[in-house]
């Protein structure tokens, strides 16, 4: 499997591109959910663009060794809003659809749950890989190659609390 590695300057102009993309298609919509935790910032910022409210479903599959292995698919037991009801036109939000599989379950659970408030629903990713069985409404990179994408975000999964505060101490670092 390549890599493909993303800095955050990159990782932030790919949602901005995500959010013209969006615009430019002229789809009205009134509620984001994002996909935690990697859709946790593409969804605050398309929020923040778009001035929607947010609501956060909390998702799990992957762990394992540099959390790199996908297992079974966790899903919240509820939908975390500010709002009294859940939007009627939704855009679902998340970093990238790789097997498909939380995305498509994701959906599952927001018809299952809010199907009766939802009218419609398009889905948002910054990247969509090729072996995915779901296909995104829009996306910035399609990913023909289906590269292990590493966020610059991981590199908080590989360090603890203890490690952090020991390494900015002896850089002398401490407010």
């Amino acid at each position: 499997m390549s890599n493909l590695y993303i800095s955050w300057l990159d990782y932030h102009q790919k949602i901005e591109y995500l959010a013209a993309k969006i615009y430019q298609s002229q789809w009205q919509f009134n509620q984001i959910v994002c996909l935690a935790r990697g859709g946790l910032r593409v969804g605050d910022i398309l929020s923040r663009i778009f001035k929607k409210p947010l609501a956060i479903l909390a998702t799990s599959s992957y762990g394992g060794i540099k959390g790199q292995e996908q297992g079974k698919m966790i899903i919240g037991k509820n939908l975390t809003m500010t709002t009294y009801r859940l939007g009627s036109h939704v855009l679902l939000a998340d970093d990238l659809v790789d097997s498909g599989v939380s995305i498509d379950k994701s959906i599952a659970w927001l018809q299952d749950n809010y199907g009766q408030e939802i009218q419609e629903l398009k889905t948002a990713v910054l990247w969509y890989k090729a072996c995915s069985i779901f296909e995104p409404d829009y996306y910035v990179d399609y990913l023909p190659d289906n590269p292990w994408v590493h966020q610059p975000f991981e590199i908080y999964e590989q360090i603890s609390a203890a490690d952090l505060a020991f390494t900015l101490t002896k850089m002398n670092i401490d407010r």
